[in-house]
């Protein structure tokens, strides 16, 4: 393992970057400001070159390149932000580079990548998944003696990562006048985490730096409960750029003795917070990118960090959070998606197995009996070709309030009806929705 990055590095990595790649505002949430009592800012990653951090690392990381080294060119296997980072380092600083995507790669990102790489940047496919992908990358460059850019676990990526924090603690002080009471910084590899510890440690002790991992893959908290690195045994896609099974070593260090704290976001509460940011702000993040900002949204859930979550007396000034909104590469044909997520993890929308009674108007009695005014059938569709308009349905039916499921419950009862109510997370639930 080679060593962490010291602060002087970071310190350098931001003179390299500067006027290469987007100071990014740091932009005060009117909306999260009034539900936490304290100002909170979103350090605006998603406007970046590339719309994510990931270019800072990859650039910093191939700028630093020998003679030689650049010669032999560059490697990475990503399908993903990192992938734009160097498809852009390639064609600012004229290397070559290849690129070892999975082959579920969709059409739209492999365009991204090529229209920022241009002529320097060739796309492989390495293989059906990303891992097949990553050792193909690995083995290539072992044979061909190409540098390979890793996503996190390298001194100068997390060097060029450690740059966003660097420049949104500046800009804090120059809007509010005092220094941050604690970052939030979402996690996938812990590349972005470790650079943003390092530097915040070391200039600024008093600020605290807390990760944010999805559910699905909080892989940095299982590492520290650990000891050491571990390979998680399933995980959840939704929030890809931060579906990482195993963090690196440097990051683990950096995280096991710099880092605060941990927040976990269920995925329904990142979906909520992807519909907030987009309805109400204006941002279009991915689902990775909304994690720190829907954290500032449980902070009073979680114990030792509770306090950051007490709305403190106005008249005392309290000290600002910041929020990194690490990407904004989102599909917006997934906000369907999102917002079914949304609407069943906030209790607004729930799923029911129906029989219907073999006998003409069975539908209409169960709309007569059940639903009330501002109870809506969102979905219908009947479980078999056969018996259509007499036989068992999934019904999906939105509420306008979640309090108001136990009436809906009591009515289903009372109407004589055989309904089952479909629990999320379980098999029939994952089954059918």
């Amino acid at each position: 393992m080679t060593e962490l990055p010291s602060p002087e590095l970071i310190a350098a990595a931001a003179r390299t970057l500067a006027g290469t790649v987007r100071r990014t505002p740091l932009q005060l949430s009117e909306r999260l400001s009034a539900a936490l009592g304290r100002p909170v800012y979103l350090k605006r990653e998603d406007t970046q070159v590339g719309r994510s951090y990931k270019v800072r690392g990859a650039y910093n990381a191939i700028h630093a390149l020998g003679e030689k080294e650049r010669a032999a060119g560059v490697v990475c296997a990503s399908a993903g932000n990192h992938a734009q980072g160097v498809a852009y380092a390639c064609n600012h600083l004229r290397i070559h580079g290849k690129i070892f995507l999975p082959a579920t790669t969709p059409r739209q990102k492999r365009e991204r990548i090529r229209d920022i790489g241009g002529a320097w940047v060739e796309q492989i496919i390495g293989g059906p998944t990303f891992d097949a992908a990553a050792g193909a990358a690995l083995a290539y460059a072992s044979a061909h003696g190409a540098t390979f850019v890793h996503p996190f676990d390298a001194a100068p990526i997390i060097a060029g990562q450690g740059t966003v924090i660097a420049e949104a603690f500046e800009q804090c002080v120059e809007q509010s006048g005092l220094e941050p009471e604690a970052i939030l910084v979402p996690v996938g590899g812990g590349g972005l985490l470790a650079g943003t510890a390092i530097w915040v440690k070391d200039a600024h002790p008093n600020t605290r730096v807390i990760g944010v991992e999805p559910t699905g893959a909080a892989s940095m908290q299982a590492a520290l409960a650990a000891g050491g690195p571990v390979t998680l045994e399933s995980v959840d896609n939704f929030a890809d750029g931060t579906a990482v099974a195993r963090v690196g070593d440097l990051t683990y260090a950096a995280a096991r003795d710099l880092v605060d704290g941990f927040i976990t976001v269920p995925e329904g509460a990142l979906c909520t917070e992807m519909l907030e940011l987009y309805q109400v702000d204006g941002i279009i993040a991915e689902p990775s990118g909304a994690l720190a900002p829907a954290a500032v949204g449980r902070l009073r859930e979680l114990g030792e960090l509770g306090e950051l979550g007490n709305k403190p007396d106005t008249a005392t000034h309290p000290r600002p959070l910041i929020a990194v909104i690490s990407g904004g590469n989102n599909d917006v044909s997934r906000y369907a998606d999102i917002l079914e997520r949304s609407m069943v993890y906030e209790g607004l929308r729930h799923y029911f197995l129906v029989t219907f009674a073999q006998k003409p108007g069975a539908l209409k009695e169960f709309l007569d009996r059940v639903l009330v005014a501002d109870e809506d059938i969102v979905y219908f569709e009947y479980t078999k070709k056969t018996n259509r308009e007499t036989g068992p349905a999934l019904v999906g039916i939105d509420i306008q309030h979640p309090e108001n499921l136990a009436d809906l419950l009591d009515r289903m009862d009372r109407s004589g009806i055989d309904i089952h109510k479909v629990e999320p997370g379980s098999p029939e639930f994952r089954f059918f929705i």
